[in-house]
């Protein structure tokens, strides 16, 4: 069974905001909400004791998770919140009638009213794009190559970002929109520890993130 999702390496992500902006130009979203909102965790010491400068940041990304057992479309009323069979989950503002039922269930806090239309929004993963076989808009325009999409049945190794890898190549808008790298090509080693998810209450969220040699506050 598909599980689409997206991988986020934090060592390599620098808190540039690009997949934010590049997120709500693509996808019309409004002024004063976001689809994906970056956030900035720390600092904090790094290593018992230390004091400034010796400390550590990291930038972490959230966005809807497209989880696999969604909260947010067990409460629907109507069925306009639910889950397709590439695992993403989708809202048909057709049937949207903005209860906001699925905006109390997300533990993200990742939905919200479109004051305008009065149907909820959150991130589609791109729907339209990906059907295409192009990338999410915020794994495409990642300018620190920090985002991966992929199935995650195929393993993690699989995940596709932009462009390719060599460092003469092709860096135009086109270029990283239509040719690849995997995550396997130039990921540094990690480990199973090093892999994460946002607390996990019953939902499964299906949205990774990998972060090595600090510690991960995201259970927070």
């Amino acid at each position: 069974m598909t599980q689409y999702a997206i991988l986020t390496d934090l060592n390599r992500c620098v808190g540039c905001l690009g997949c934010s902006v590049a997120c709500k130009v693509v996808n019309g979203v409004e002024i004063g909400s976001f689809w994906n909102k970056v956030l900035r965790i720390g600092p904090f010491p790094d290593g018992e004791g230390a004091q400034f400068p010796d400390v550590y940041t990291y930038f972490l990304p959230v966005t809807c998770q497209h989880c696999e057992n969604p909260a947010c479309v067990a409460v629907c009323p109507t069925g306009a919140s639910h889950k397709l069979p590439d695992g993403t989950v989708q809202i048909d503002k057709e049937k949207c009638i903005g209860c906001q039922f699925c905006a109390m269930a997300c533990p993200y806090g990742v939905r919200y009213l479109n004051e305008t239309g009065r149907v909820v929004e959150k991130c589609t993963l791109c729907e339209q794009k990906i059907a295409q076989g192009e990338l999410p808009q915020c794994v495409a325009q990642c300018g620190g190559r920090a985002r991966f999409f992929g199935d995650l049945d195929a393993g993690l190794d699989s995940f596709v970002g932009a462009g390719k890898v060599s460092i003469a190549g092709d860096a135009g808008y086109d270029a990283v929109n239509s040719e690849f790298c995997t995550y396997g090509e130039i990921a540094k080693p990690y480990t199973d520890s090093d892999v994460h998810h946002l607390p996990n209450v019953g939902n499964d969220p299906s949205f990774l993130y990998i972060l090595r040699n600090h510690e991960w506050k995201g259970e927070e």
